[in-house]
């Protein structure tokens, strides 16, 4: 097999990036399920605890995950990327791997409810300060936000559950004048739909257990590094240009160059929280990968339909999707996912949490899970599981009501899925 152009189309991408087979070697990915990798003598292993840049111990790195991390860093069109456990690990090593106690960063409320939680409460812990800016905030707002001990902004692609869309030219416009990189979660829009890098994100993370994944196989999340940002010229990031005294005197930006945020994650974060998945794990999650372009044309397009009725439903309040005319959020959607707004929308049924709760126990084809993303049709109530830790002013801040279903419009026949919603409205 030759090696895959810089320029392959993603489709090619998601189907030959990351690995290329020699003569004989197996066409697939192959599982290296294993801990231990030999060495031919102590000395080497020696160097590698002190700067590890070869397969040492899968606690760091696998060869199978190896492949798909640069499967996922070429999609996304970033310099690098690691596997997590989960898409929670990787928000959590993403802002440790920038700040550290007395440290601040800003994040929109329209984000996930889970990240939401780790971000006021759990970060709030380790003396990690999250300063709420709106999503819609004006460039002079979001800049009178930022303080001294700043380091980072985040926002999501598409806000989950809200369906919000994420000005990311606006925010990385904001980021870089005051030296701080943009991390975007490009969870629901996937790099199929959106590519957020192109705009000027810095840092992408994804939970890989939603659209990638895309079978509910297996949880795991993942960092990718554009290597576009300058951290030496911030001023912000010693960290990452002043000698670490636990790789002996390793200094990042100087030892890594454009690596230097994904490097520095896996030997620090990495090595001491050690939340890598199995290489069984990362296979299952290339198999999806495969399949990704294909899946997402479909999901949008059936999201589309489902919308697009429910809109003219009189027992419906209101739609969140931003592929609809009526949206919002139609303009940026536009801007930044022109190919489609994902298979994720969001409504309100008039009646509040009864009729919502009796219009999801009504369905029976689409599965009430905690899920989302998944091949086959789901149903959530935000407020009663996903966002059930909040209070009701930061439901009001994440643009969600008691009455809001997320739906998440799988790829089963679209006359099949309109059936079983009509017949759900029709018992309320």
């Amino acid at each position: 097999m030759k090696e895959l152009k810089k320029d392959a189309k993603i489709e090619t991408k998601c189907l030959h990036a990351g690995y290329t087979p020699k003569n004989g070697e197996p066409r697939v990915v192959p599982i290296v399920q294993s801990t231990t990798y030999c060495f031919d003598s102590t000395e080497h292993i020696a160097a590698l605890f002190d700067m590890p840049t070869e397969y040492m111990y899968s606690r760091f790195a696998n060869p199978t995950c190896d492949a798909v991390e640069k499967k996922i860093a070429a999609l996304e069109g970033g310099a690098g990327a690691m596997l997590t456990s989960s898409g929670q690990a990787a928000n959590l090593l993403t802002i440790l791997n920038l700040c550290r106690a007395g440290d601040s960063f800003l994040a929109v409320p329209t984000i996930y409810g889970g990240t939401v939680n780790l971000f006021s409460v759990t970060l709030e812990k380790f003396g990690i300060h999250c300063i709420w800016v709106d999503a819609d905030a004006t460039e002079e707002e979001i800049e009178a936000a930022i303080q001294p001990n700043t380091k980072a902004v985040f926002g999501e692609t598409l806000a989950n559950p809200a369906l919000t869309v994420f000005d990311i030219e606006k925010f990385a416009r904001v980021a870089h004048r005051n030296g701080l990189p943009l991390i975007v979660d490009n969870t629901f829009a996937t790099p199929i739909l959106c590519r957020p890098i192109e705009f000027g994100a810095d840092i992408v993370v994804h939970s890989t257990t939603k659209y990638m994944d895309g079978h509910a196989l297996q949880v795991g999340g993942v960092i990718v590094d554009s290597g576009k940002f300058d951290w030496a010229a911030s001023g912000r990031f010693p960290d990452f240009t002043q000698p670490d005294e636990s790789y002996h005197g390793v200094v990042y930006t100087r030892d890594f160059g454009p690596l230097a945020f994904i490097i520095k994650a896996r030997m620090q974060l990495m090595r001491d929280l050690g939340c890598y998945p199995s290489a069984h794990s990362a296979f299952l999650l290339n198999l999806g990968l495969e399949t990704l372009p294909v899946r997402m044309k479909q999901y949008c397009e059936n999201a589309a339909v489902v919308a697009r009725m429910l809109e003219g439903e009189e027992k419906v309040e209101s739609v969140n999707y931003p592929g609809l005319e009526s949206s919002p959020y139609h303009a940026l959607a536009q801007k930044y996912l022109p190919q489609g707004t994902s298979g994720v929308l969001s409504f309100v049924i008039k009646g509040g949490r009864e009729a919502a709760v009796r219009f999801m126990d009504s369905l029976t084809l689409a599965s009430n899970v905690v899920h989302v993303a998944d091949i086959r049709t789901c149903v959530l109530h935000p407020a009663s599981a996903t966002h059930r830790q909040l209070t009701d002013e930061q439901l009001a801040a994440a643009g969600i009501n008691a009455g809001m279903i997320r739906f998440s419009v799988g790829l089963e026949n679209i006359e099949d899925i309109l059936a079983d919603v009509r017949q759900a409205l029709d018992k309320v």
